[in-house]
C-alpha cells in the first residue's frame, strides 16, 4: 500500500552546506529576542517567535527563491501566495554524499540565528521498494557510515531529526523484504544511539501515518528499532491525513510505546487526503490539497510535540500528475496549495 514518495529533495535542488553557511553570514540572520519575528533574509522572509516555533527558516529555500522570483517579474501577488511556505521553517533533507558538510551547514546557520535546524535523514539501504525516491546506502556499513557523517555534522548545536521516513512502515506492509528486516531495525537503533549521544539533539522515528494501518501492526517494530531511546515518533511526513486524525492515530500508538510524544507533519494536510483517481497513488501530487498548521510547539496537546512541516510544500513527490522527479521545486503545484489555503 503506497501512501507517500518522492519525499527526499535531491542533490540539484539542494544548496550546498557550504555555500549556504557562507551566504547567511552576509545575510547576516538575526537571532531574535524570543518575542518578535526574526528577519531572515534581506528578501523580507521572516518567521515566528522562538517561543512558538523554535525551528530555522532557510533564507535561502526554493521557495524563498520563488518569492524574489516572483517579484523581479512584477508577480507580487504571487509571491506573496508563496511566501505562505518561505516564512515557515522546513526539513532540510541530508543528501546521500555530504553528509558531514551538510548537517554542519544547516546547525551552524541555524545556531547562528538562534534556532533548531530541523534534518530529515532518508537513506536507509532499499528505501522506497523500488518506487519514485528508491536508492539509499549501498549497505549497512555504508548507512553507518553515513549517520557518523551527520552526527560530526551535528556536533553540540541544537537539531531535531526525522528520522528515515517509511523505514519501519515498509517492513510491516511487506513492500521490504523479509531478509533486510533484521538489519533495517539494527541499523535505526544504532542511529538513534548515535544521534541520542549529542548534546542538543532530538530524535523522532518514522511512524507511518493515520491511513495506512492500525497502529497494533507498528508498535512493536517500533519498540525494536529502538523508540525507548529516542525522544518520539513522527506521523504524516509528506501525507495529507488531518491534524486530527494524526493526533487520533498517534495517542494510540503512544499509549503503546510507553506514552512516548509525538511530531505531526501538517505541510499539506489542509484540505485532507485526496479521495479519487487510482487509490495507489493518491498521495502522489494530489490535486486540491492546501498547506496545513504552520509550525509551532504550541500544540495543546501535552503528547503532541509540535507541528512540523517536514516535507517541503511545493516539491515534487514524484513524476506522476505532470510532476517533475522526486523532490524538485514545482512551482505551479506550491502556488496551488498556497492559494487554496485559508489565511
Amino acid at each position: 500500500m503506497y501512501l507517500k514518495r518522492g519525499a527526499w529533495r535531491g542533490a540539484r535542488a539542494r544548496t550546498s552546506a557550504m555555500l549556504l553557511g557562507a551566504a547567511l553570514l552576509v545575510a547576516g540572520c538575526s537571532s531574535g529576542d524570543g518575542d518578535e519575528p526574526d528577519d531572515n533574509s534581506g528578501a523580507g522572509i521572516t518567521q515566528q517567535p522562538k517561543s512558538v516555533d523554535p525551528f530555522w527558516v532557510n533564507p535561502d529555500g526554493n521557495a524563498a527563491e520563488q518569492v524574489a522570483d516572483y517579484e523581479k517579474g512584477g508577480k507580487k501577488d504571487d509571491a506573496e501566495q508563496i511566501r505562505k511556505i518561505a516564512q515557515q521553517p522546513t526539513g532540510e533533507w541530508i543528501g546521500p554524499e555530504n553528509p558531514e558538510d551538510e548537517a554542519r551547514g544547516y546547525t551552524e546557520a541555524a545556531d547562528k540565528a538562534g534556532r533548531t535546524a530541523l534534518l530529515v535523514l532518508y537513506n536507509i539501504p532499499h528505501r522506497d521498494c523500488g518506487q519514485y525516491s528508491q536508492g539509499g546506502a549501498a549497505d549497512g556499513n555504508a548507512y553507518r557510515d553515513w549517520i557518523d557523517g551527520v552526527a560530526k555534522g551535528i556536533e553540540d548545536r541544537a537539531a531535531t531529526v526525522i528520522l528515515e521516513p517509511d523505514a519501519l512502515l515498509h517492513l510491516v506492509d511487506g513492500c521490504t523484504p523479509d531478509e533486510f528486516h533484521e538489519e533495517r531495525y539494527d541499523l535505526l537503533k544504532g542511529a538513534i544511539g548515535k544521534l541520542k549521544s549529542l548534546k542538543n539533539t532530538k530524535v523522532y522515528v518514522d511512524a507511518g501515518n493515520a491511513g495506512w494501518g492500525h497502529p497494533d501492526q507498528i508498535f512493536e517494530p517500533l519498540k525494536w528499532a529502538g523508540i525507548d531511546q529516542a525522544d518520539g515518533f513522527s506521523v504524516n511526513v509528506s501525507n495529507f491525513y488531518t491534524t486530527k486524525d494524526s493526533i487520533a492515530y498517534g495517542k494510540q500508538l503512544s499509549g503503546k510505546v510507553g506514552n512516548k510524544p509525538f511530531v505531526i507533519d501538517t505541510s499539506r494536510n489542509g484540505n485532507g487526503p485526496y479521495t479519487e483517481g487510482d487509490p495507489n497513488e493518491r498521495w502522489c501530487n494530489p490535486p486540491g490539497r492546501a498547506l496545513g498548521e504552520t509550525p509551532t510547539v504550541k500544540t495543546s496537546d501535552p503528547l503532541v510535540d509540535a507541528y512540523v512541516w517536514v516535507k517541503r510544500p511545493g516539491e515534487s513527490d514524484g513524476e506522476c500528475k505532470g510532476g517533475p522527479k522526486a523532490g524538485q521545486w514545482w512551482a505551479e503545484y506550491a502556488l496551488k496549495l498556497a492559494k487554496a489555503t485559508t489565511p
